[in-house]
């Protein structure tokens, strides 16, 4: 194999792998910038991955089972939501459980429930797919990956420039002084859930029946932990979330493929580096830029 063959097959692979966490931080960022450290996200992209593999094999439709992946994950912040803001349970401790719950739930399922594969198909983009090196990798892929480009620029302005934006930001910063203005904290909050909820259970749910085809036991992986770790790393900026999501996923791609290129490693080391890069992102930029000031903070009305 060719150096620039080598160099295309590492791309294909690391963009394949960093769409699912670029979806799921975009919605990640949006949650810890309304003030929730949302631990939930891996049960959001593992129930996806898991329901749309079943819906896509009772209906026949990788499409149908994309779109029931949505809405799994709308479902999974919907209850994190109410169990935190509503009923005051502490935010880290809903998400841990939801987290336990959904991998032991689907690890049993997965062996009592045999799924037909099926997988949404791949769109190549005249011209631009006959670039060499870069063209297959990022121009003939499953067409859910073309969504990651209007729903970073859609979260962006949500975000930046919207009026929610800038309610969700404050929710984020000074929930106490927002609450003054009339703006209801816990409701914005838990609408940064859904908003994370969708965008993780589109990332599981692309995983699943665009990549993959079909369901495996935690086929997640921890993936939604290292999505908290791209959000640190990116120092809460969506530009430079996305940018810890690519580095994440080239060097997941390198771990896979490395091996076929006659490079050895030592096999440990290889599963374990996504994850040893997302500790070191963490333990460097955590002390270097600031968080949200409320992030993880529960709200209530009248305390200081």
């Amino acid at each position: 194999m060719s150096a620039l063959d080598s160099t295309s097959t590492i791309l294909a692979s690391g963009v394949r792998l960093t769409v699912p966490l670029a979806l799921a931080a975009c919605g990640e960022y949006v949650a810890e910038r309304a003030g929730t450290m949302n631990i939930s996200v891996e049960a959001m992209m593992l129930g996806s991955a898991f329901t749309s593999v079943a819906a896509a094999s009772a209906t026949g439709s990788a499409t149908t089972g994309l779109l029931v992946g949505v809405l799994t994950g709308l479902v999974i912040g919907l209850v994190h939501g109410n169990l935190s803001h509503r009923v005051q349970i502490n935010t880290f401790v809903v998400g841990l459980v939801l987290n336990a719950l959904v991998l032991g739930l689907t690890s049993y399922l997965i062996t009592t429930q045999q799924f037909s594969s099926h997988q949404v198909g791949v769109v190549s983009i005249p011209l631009l797919a006959d670039i060499p090196v870069i063209g297959e990798p990022l121009f003939a892929v499953r067409w859910p990956a073309y969504l990651l480009i209007p729903l970073i620029v859609l979260t962006w302005w949500l975000v930046e420039r919207g009026r929610w934006g800038l309610e969700l930001r404050a929710v984020g910063e000074n929930p106490q002084a927002a609450d003054v203005t009339g703006i209801k904290v816990n409701l914005r909050r838990r609408q940064a859930l859904l908003w994370c909820g969708a965008m993780a259970g589109l990332g599981g749910a692309y995983l699943a029946v665009g990549e993959v085809g079909s369901f495996n036991q935690n086929m997640t992986a921890g993936r939604g932990y290292i999505v908290i770790a791209a959000v640190i790393f990116g120092a809460w900026r969506l530009g430079r979330t996305l940018l810890g999501c690519l580095v994440f996923g080239l060097s997941d791609a390198l771990r896979m493929a490395l091996p076929p290129l006659g490079i050895t490693l030592n096999a440990q080391l290889l599963v374990a580096a996504p994850y040893l890069l997302a500790l070191l992102a963490m333990l460097l930029f955590t002390t270097q830029h600031r968080e949200p000031a409320a992030l993880g903070r529960p709200f209530e009305r009248g305390s200081a």
